[in-house]
């Protein structure tokens, strides 16, 4: 087993409160219709629309999992987390000094926002309104050499891939201690596994939820080291394998630049499929993922670019390999003297893995 030689994120004993759901995400774009476009697209359904803000909602009852508010540039600005007790957000609104405030459309509730220590919006929300489920199919039966459920059908799935619910998004971080720290000690978030460079070093954390006995994604965040807060992608749990296959075509037909896949996962063994939407921004299909409860411990393994799937093709250097513009070579020059995680050894030893 591979084992640390410094310091990497752990659970915390004594967390502020125990975040029960990933609840959505935030973005600006200039073009609310191309958005909404490309997410229809994609699979999720429009929940609520004005000239100003457009919430995106899966097939599960949540309201909304997708927020999009009109903007001159594109960017993403964050997450929203669910608390179980407004007890729990009382409590952090006190340890920040924020004021509650009220949701309204597309549901009812209440929130707090937060900027986490790498500059992302955290929105803590609780007692937001569930919606009735969207109809959608069941899972497609499938014959094996053991068993044959099937009998006198044929096998037919929809020519597109409905969303049923947001499920993890992906970070990259400068000050990766600094903010691995601040999810586990604010919202009780579990290392699920670490990826660590050869000087055992931590470079990548997937965190799950910490719901006790009830099972919970292996990953509902993760954090990877980088040179600068960005993000990477986010992902979208769908109802199986044939509709991440079907999502693909769909995707594919309508023009759509595609990302990676399809594969299945090592660390969290989903079956996936990512694309870009119109800004180029990652958005991945996904079933089969691992669940985990509070006991199951951390896991440690070598980063390298064949840990990334078990099958398909090998992960794309646009998945590594940022694009230098003139904002991104300052925050390099910047938090390489700012940031304690951030060398210029650490760069290199990331470059040649995933070159």
């Amino acid at each position: 087993m591979t084992t640390l030689s410094t310091a990497h994120p752990v659970r915390s004993l004594a967390p502020l409160v125990k975040a029960k759901r990933l609840a959505y995400l935030m973005w600006e774009r200039p073009n609310l219709n191309k958005a909404e476009a490309f997410l229809n697209d994609f699979g999720l359904h429009t929940a609520f629309k004005t000239n100003d803000v457009l919430h995106m909602r899966g097939t599960a009852s949540a309201p909304f999992c997708y927020m999009v508010k009109k903007s001159r540039e594109a960017r993403f600005i964050g997450f929203g987390l669910e608390v179980e007790k407004l007890e729990d957000l009382n409590t952090l609104a006190t340890t920040f000094n924020v004021a509650v405030q009220t949701q309204i459309k597309p549901a009812t509730g209440h929130f707090i926002e937060l900027t986490d220590p790498a500059g992302f919006t955290v929105h803590v929300a609780h007692g937001l309104t569930d919606l009735p489920e969207l109809t959608t199919r069941q899972a497609m039966p499938h014959n094996t050499a053991a068993e044959t459920p099937r009998i006198n059908k044929t096998q037919r799935s929809n020519p597109h891939a409905d969303v049923i619910r947001l499920g993890h998004v992906v970070l990259e971080v400068a000050n990766y201690q600094e903010v691995s720290a601040w999810y586990t000690n604010t919202f009780g978030l579990i290392p699920s596994d670490i990826q660590v460079l050869p000087d055992g070093s931590p470079a990548v954390t997937f965190f799950r939820l910490n719901l006790g006995q009830t099972p919970t994604d292996h990953h509902t965040l993760a954090l990877a080291q980088g040179f600068m807060a960005t993000y990477s992608h986010a992902a979208f749990e769908v109802m199986d394998a044939d509709a991440v296959g079907m999502g693909q075509r769909a995707l594919r037909e309508r023009g759509y630049k595609h990302a990676w896949g399809i594969g299945r996962h090592i660390l969290g063994s989903q079956i996936f499929d990512y694309w870009n939407d119109p800004w180029m921004s990652k958005h991945e299909h996904y079933c089969d993922g691992d669940v985990f409860t509070e006991e199951h411990p951390t896991g440690i393994h070598p980063v390298n670019r064949e840990a990334m799937a078990q099958w398909g093709q090998p992960m794309p250097s646009s998945f590594t390999k940022p694009k230098m513009t003139p904002q991104a070579i300052a925050a390099l020059s910047k938090n390489l003297k700012t940031a304690p995680d951030l060398t210029v050894k650490k760069l290199i030893t990331l470059a040649k893995i995933f070159a």
